[in-house]
């Protein structure tokens, strides 16, 4: 048995209700759904939350909820590990069957695609020692060369962070890249002894920049819905 785990608690703050805020049309919840159905990957495509609102919402878009999460698991400093482990061994009391390998897929990824999600089943199940296959991209420039705020005698100024490198030359640094946000596969394992997630046991599913986009303010939002647009029109094209 495969199973998609969608996170999606009720009590967001920055962006109230933003998973099932409309965005271009859907409930953004409903395309990340829509991307695992299409896969034909899962058995399951399980939303787990707290709130009944958001669980209609998701059965509507073709998920199920058959749980919902607990309120110790639905704060603002509950980890995703948690909740995934959680979804598992509920699915697991639910069906009767031990899961193989469990997709963490995140409410808030508009841009997510069926064939990246096939792209990261794929490398696991390749890579039988690897215990996770997480979606990353680039970052948009050197991290080595960032900058940090100071304050002198003089007033407000700027410093290197990382001095040893300010003079280099960008192809000469090393690529650095960032969690995507979008999924990550598992195995069983890993979730139920809580492995790291990044780790030298976690093979990287690279998406393009422009696919990436996280969802935590207004600013965000409206980045992400031009985004998704100038996709459109281009994918039309």
């Amino acid at each position: 048995m495969k199973i998609a785990v969608i996170p999606a608690r009720g009590g967001s703050k920055r962006i109230p209700r933003k998973n099932v805020r409309p965005f271009h049309g859907r409930p953004m919840i409903n395309w990340p759904i829509s991307a695992a159905l299409e896969t034909g990957l899962f058995d399951h495509v399980v939303v787990s939350t707290d709130d009944p609102e958001i669980a209609e919402v998701a059965k509507a878009a073709g998920a199920s909820a058959p749980f919902l999460r607990p309120a110790e698991l639905a704060d603002d400093f509950t980890g995703v590990i948690p909740v995934i482990a959680h979804a598992m061994a509920a699915m697991e009391e639910v069906t009767g069957q031990a899961p193989e390998l469990v997709c963490a897929i995140y409410a808030t990824a508009p841009f997510l695609s069926p064939t990246d999600l096939a792209r990261g089943h794929n490398a696991l199940v390749e890579a039988p020692e690897q215990d996770y296959a997480i979606s990353v991209t680039p970052f948009a420039f050197p991290v080595q060369r960032a900058l940090k705020a100071v304050h002198s005698k003089t007033g407000p100024g700027l410093a290197p962070m990382y001095p040893e490198f300010i003079s280099s030359r960008s192809q000469d640094l090393e690529e650095a890249f960032h969690d995507a946000a979008q999924f990550f596969w598992c195995r069983p394992k890993a979730l139920s002894n809580q492995a790291p997630v990044f780790s030298p046991r976690s093979i990287p599913i690279m998406i393009a920049p422009e696919r990436v986009q996280d969802i935590d303010t207004e600013y965000d939002w409206r980045r992400a819905e031009l985004m998704f647009e100038a996709l459109r029109k281009d994918d039309a094209r």
